[in-house]
């Protein structure tokens, strides 16, 4: 499989069930509505898993334009791939955020509030303040970014037999869904913790061009904030790794 083809899929993967989550907790008469935020955030912490199981293997399963960058700036991916796997990030996202809409589409007809509808998509903040909800993203995008960097696979070498790899296989993946799951449950209350631009832009342009109905507006007067505050928020972790690279190594 192609590691784009693999982005797409696993950020695919990542939308429809983590946006799927928040859909069947907050849309009317859902088998999981009320459910509330501790499993919003867990299903959000299993969709990584499911997203990284399947994207993993093949491109290191970035699904997040901002983890892209932060590798990229701790010296650790290739610039000439950034911009084709962001494009496939957020066709990826896309895709997912269309599913969810098929998927629960009845329910959201049902559902008649516009701001629970544009849940279902992307992010809002719970208090709007510029200021404060940059921050959020910031710090909930360097928990994530800086973590990352330091997730490494079991592996065991055996002298005389090449290409030999013993690890956790597909459980690798656990780590990380494990820390967004972290993530949302600690920081996730005063932003909805996009910690993610294709999570947040790729389903808010899905919002403003479906044909939901009763939908009203998608917001876009917050949308730089959940694309800024990442990328912010990726810089400094990669930022603060090379520095402890460079104090002792």
């Amino acid at each position: 499989m192609n590691e784009y083809i693999a982005e797409v899929l696993g950020t695919m993967l990542l939308i429809l069930l983590g946006n799927g989550v928040v859909a069947n907790v907050v849309l009317k008469d859902t088998k999981g509505n009320n459910g509330g935020w501790i499993v919003i955030s867990l299903g959000w912490g299993l969709a990584v898993f499911v997203a990284v199981t399947v994207a993993g293997p093949v491109s290191g399963a970035h699904i997040n334009p901002a983890v892209t960058i932060g590798l990229a700036l701790a010296g650790l991916f290739p610039w000439a791939k950034v911009v084709l796997f962001i494009l496939a990030q957020m066709l990826g996202a896309s895709i997912g955020a269309f599913l969810v809409w098929i998927f629960y589409y009845h329910h959201f007809n049902k559902t008649e509030d516009p701001g629970t509808k544009l849940a279902c998509f992307s992010t809002a903040p719970a208090i709007r303040r510029t200021g404060n909800n940059l921050v959020s993203e910031i710090i909930g995008t360097f928990v994530l970014i800086f973590v990352i960097l330091y997730i490494s696979e079991p592996s065991m070498n055996i002298p005389g037999v090449e290409d030999a790899r013993i690890g956790l296989g597909t459980l690798g993946a656990l780590p990380v869904g494990l820390l967004v799951t972290a993530i949302g449950l600690s920081l996730g209350g005063t932003t909805g913790y996009a910690i993610n631009p294709a999570r947040d832009l790729g389903p808010r342009i899905m919002h403003a061009i479906l044909p939901i109905k009763s939908k009203g507006t998608s917001d876009w007067q917050y949308s730089w904030i959940p694309v800024a505050g990442p990328m912010a928020g990726a810089a400094i972790a990669a930022a603060l790794y090379l520095l402890q690279q460079m104090l002792f190594v």
